[in-house]
């Protein structure tokens, strides 16, 4: 599914969060890579594939080196029958098998990646064979002088020297690496931050939820499988995520350059984004757990354990009226389970949210599919500037933003810069029930009719929408949260009182309905939809 509606859409909508679809802003998530030490890193694995080698003086074989004088690494490159290069670093003090990805020799050039942590090795091996001299580099982290030596496994020498090696010592012995011997229990904990609530889209019901997973174990956690099932003595199975699926469903926060796989190295950790559909509501079981199967370090069988259950809410989400009138609305970033505002987990204040869970950026186009006429530079020119925004319920104003000059679309830069202050621009937070927050991003400055204490109905105006903030052409970002903050809280589902759908929206061109519009009551549309209003907030 598409992240918007049009190629120029897909460029110009943005999220309200650091992980901006334009600028791909990270200011919180740049602190913790610069945490993270080279012994962190050299314990990550990832899967590889090399390239062809092309000297005479051949690469393959068993190198022993010794970085800083503290980690013992076992490198082994190997050789396929069409001629790629492939390989694995143990690293054998931190009892972890790392798998070298890119790993090519040209000349006598060695190069290789240790891909979950944008490692890379270079060095170049000498003339007498058996000895490689060359230098460790991560992102953020000076090189490192790291030298290796062929093994005695390999029918060479078996001397391992580093230039980090120890004073006094020319010759290291090569460690033997361990097997991971069978495990008694695996050794990760899982926490979910929020638990699922039933929601209805596309006419069927949802549970969308994440799992935080944290390897406290010494050895790579693989995640072969994840079962969704009931928590109760039948443990029906609910759904299943496996291979690429669970992959793409895998990420590792604060580490941009890691590999996309369910793969934790010891110590590290990951969160999974979970959504499961049901055809009703009667499906829907009154508390959930996770069915987990793991492979362990090198120990041949996965193991299988079953969480804690977690509640489900099913009792109906807030009901809401919409904040615009009009059709042509597409719900770009909305409801799936690879938007980008799905996946923005963001720490505020010492706790990682998803306020944006089920947001969804307006934006309306013409029947060309396009979000402007004329000059794209000009917001004037878009369709929905300048669209009165209403209140979705009945509620009283607790936050307001104003004084944000606009953006340019198109332009390289923002009006301002992006902090926790501007990022939504020029906005409105109203309180509509107990802990149940509306939130109303990027709008003009000076348009805001309203100011915080005031009570407000349901359609009321309660500004014009703009292109303020961490924005990059005019747009409405609206969402439902449980705090008093954009960022700072936790996205819960909703559903509009009615809305059509006129069709789907396509990288680039209208996918219409031929048959016309189709009614939904009650539900959230989902991402890419482009939907009719009537109510106006009404």
């Amino acid at each position: 599914m598409t992240q918007t509606f049009t190629a120029e859409a897909q460029k110009k909508v943005t999220c309200s969060s650091f992980e901006d679809c334009r600028t791909r802003i990270r200011i919180p998530l740049k602190i913790v890579l610069l945490a993270m030490a080279v012994l962190g890193s050299l314990i990550l694995a990832g899967a590889s594939q090399g390239q062809a080698a092309d000297s005479a003086n051949g690469i393959e074989g068993v190198w022993t080196g010794v970085l800083r004088g503290q980690l013992h690494l076992v490198v082994t490159i190997t050789k396929s029958s069409s001629g790629e290069l492939d390989g694995t670093m143990n690293s054998v003090d931190r009892h972890a098998v790392l798998a070298l990805s890119n790993v090519t020799f040209h000349g006598d050039a060695l190069r290789f990646e240790v891909p979950r942590m944008g490692g890379v090795y270079e060095g170049k091996l000498k003339k007498n064979g058996r000895d490689i001299s060359g230098s460790w580099t991560q992102t953020g982290v000076p090189a490192q002088a790291l030298d290796f030596t062929r093994s005695a496994e390999s029918g060479g020498s078996s001397t391992g020297t580093s230039n980090g090696a120890a004073a006094g010592s020319s010759e290291q012995p090569a460690p033997k690496a361990e097997h991971t011997p069978k495990p008694v229990v695996p050794l990760f904990d899982t926490v979910i931050p929020i638990a699922p609530a039933a929601f209805k889209a596309d006419g069927k019901w949802h549970l969308v939820y994440e799992v935080h997973i944290a390897n406290m174990d010494k050895w790579e956690y693989a995640f072969k499988r994840i079962e969704v099932v009931s928590a109760d003595a039948a443990q029906k199975p609910l759904a299943t995520f496996s291979g690429a699926d669970l992959d793409g469903m895998f990420i590792h926060p604060g580490l941009p350059n890691a590999e996309k796989v369910s793969k934790l190295a010891p110590g590290e950790f990951g969160a999974v984004f979970l959504w499961v559909t049901f055809d009703k509501l009667e499906d829907i079981p009154a508390a959930i757990a996770e069915r987990i199967s793991v492979k362990i370090g090198d120990y041949p069988e996965a193991l299988s354990i079953v969480t804690p259950p977690t509640s489900v809410e099913k009792n109906p989400v807030v009901m809401i009226s919409s904040p615009l009138m009009g059709e042509d609305w597409v719900a770009a970033n909305g409801p799936s389970n690879t938007s980008q505002h799905r996946r923005a987990l963001i720490p505020i204040n010492g706790h990682a949210y998803i306020s944006q869970r089920f947001a969804i950026d307006w934006v309306q186009v013409y029947p060309d599919g396009k979000t402007y006429k004329g000059d794209p530079g000009d917001n004037k020119n878009y369709r929905a500037y300048g669209t009165e925004i209403h209140a979705v319920a009945d509620g009283v104003v607790t936050q307001v933003g104003d004084g944000i000059p606009q953006n340019t679309p198109g332009a390289k830069s923002l009006a301002v810069p992006i902090t926790l202050e501007t990022i939504g621009g020029n906005h409105v937070i109203m309180e509509i029930d107990n802990s149940l927050f509306a939130f109303y991003a990027h709008m003009q400055p000076g348009s805001l009719r309203v100011k915080v204490g005031d009570k407000v109905t349901r359609g009321q105006v309660l500004g014009l929408l703009g292109n303020s903030g961490n924005s990059s052409e005019p747009h409405l970002h609206f969402q439902i949260c449980n705090a008093n903050s954009e960022l700072g809280s936790e996205g819960l589902p909703y559903a509009f009182a009615s809305f059509e759908v006129q069709g789907n929206g396509e990288e680039d061109r209208m996918s219409m309905f031929p048959g016309g519009p189709v009614k939904h009551d009650m539900e959230i549309p989902s991402e890419d939809e482009i939907v009719r209003f009537h109510d106006g907030g009404k």
